[in-house]
């Protein structure tokens, strides 16, 4: 993630400084769901750097009802969020309500908040829609003078917004989910690699690259991770690239000059 101007940084800061009290004392009076869009409203302006009266509007109408929030950078939706009471612990059916705002109004980001904790949701409108969680910022955790802290709320600020960090964290955040990884070793670059590594291990073992998967599927990787939509588009990702990489001009050179050395000095293989 880019670095963050020191400017913001200090806003950052200072805001957490500054909102931690009032959001926990809000908690322990167990204020009402208008005083805590108050918060809300004044945390995004405050700290996240998002213009009160022209960014930020509570009338933003989706089939004949209003969501609480919605951010508006330079006239285009960016997100809508759904405020929850402060002392209202979050759960699945508040996310689905978010999730069913965003989704009826095409906006494929949202957050859903009681003021402390804020989740980011990402939707995929696929079919059916889904949504898969980005981040969870606990308000509550967060400490002023480190850079993980600052990082979180960096992608949901007005400057990082602009500069689509969201979009980028959200990339990484899919790159590094477990069904990506888990395609990504099942691919045939990973699985060669793993046999030569055991062959080294033991140079008279007789493993191919089908004994080192069915291994790997059947007591390495979790099912759950092997399974499903997501699994499914994680394979196809994993796979383009591999067809990518293998279409590129060095990619070409390299097989060719292993045929070559094929057809030259054969080489027995167990």
């Amino acid at each position: 993630m880019a670095k963050i101007p020191s400017r913001i940084a200090s806003r950052l800061s200072e805001g957490i400084r500054r909102y931690q009290p009032v959001i926990a004392a809000a908690r322990a009076r167990d204020v009402g769901e208008a005083d805590t869009v108050t918060i809300v409203k004044d945390f995004l302006a405050d700290v996240l750097g998002y213009d009160k009266y022209s960014e930020l509007t509570s009338e933003h109408a989706i089939r004949g009802t209003f969501c609480d929030l919605a951010v508006k950078v330079d006239g285009t939706l960016g997100w809508l969020i759904e405020v929850k009471s402060a002392g209202l612990d979050l759960k699945e059916q508040h996310i689905k309500q978010a999730v069913d705002y965003a989704a009826n109004q095409g906006c494929e980001w949202v957050v859903l908040t009681n003021s402390c904790t804020w989740m980011i949701f990402r939707l995929s409108f696929a079919k059916p829609i889904e949504h898969s969680l980005i981040a969870s910022i606990n308000v509550a955790t967060l400490h002023p003078k480190k850079a993980e802290s600052l990082d979180l709320l960096w992608i949901l600020s007005r400057e990082g917004w602009k500069k689509s960090h969201l979009e980028t964290f959200a990339q990484e955040q899919e790159l590094l989910s477990r069904y990506t990884l888990a395609a990504a070793i099942q691919s045939d670059e990973v699985v060669g690699m793993i046999r030569r590594e055991l062959r080294r291990i033991n140079p008279n073992a007789r493993v191919d690259e089908a004994d080192v998967l069915s291994a790997l599927q059947s007591g390495v990787i979790r099912r759950e991770v092997m399974e499903g939509d997501q699994a499914e588009r994680a394979k196809k990702q994993v796979g383009r690239s591999a067809q990518k990489r293998l279409r590129s001009p060095a990619a070409k050179a390299t097989i060719d000059k292993s045929a070559g050395q094929a057809t030259n000095s054969p080489e027995q293989t167990l």
